[in-house]
């Protein structure tokens, strides 16, 4: 479990981590680099990329906000 008590805009999360604290698959979070929703600045010891969490945090609302549009029915 990710704390989501610490200071999100100094925070890096890897895509595992991400994906916990935002309550997807890691391919979703993969998804959002690959679609420009989400950006790394930095790769860890391994090359894995890193992303800061409040960043993490505006992909997801995002992404929940546009899973929750309501179209009109064509009468």
């Amino acid at each position: 479990m990710v704390d989501l008590s610490v200071d999100l805009t100094t925070t890096y999360w890897t895509t595992a981590e991400a994906a916990d604290a935002a309550g997807v698959d890691a391919n979703v979070v993969r998804n959002w680099k690959y679609r420009g929703r989400l950006t790394s600045d930095r790769k860890n010891w391994r090359g894995e990329s890193l992303f800061l969490a409040a960043d993490v945090v505006r992909a997801e609302k995002a992404t929940r906000q546009k899973a929750r549009r309501v179209y009109p029915v064509a009468a």
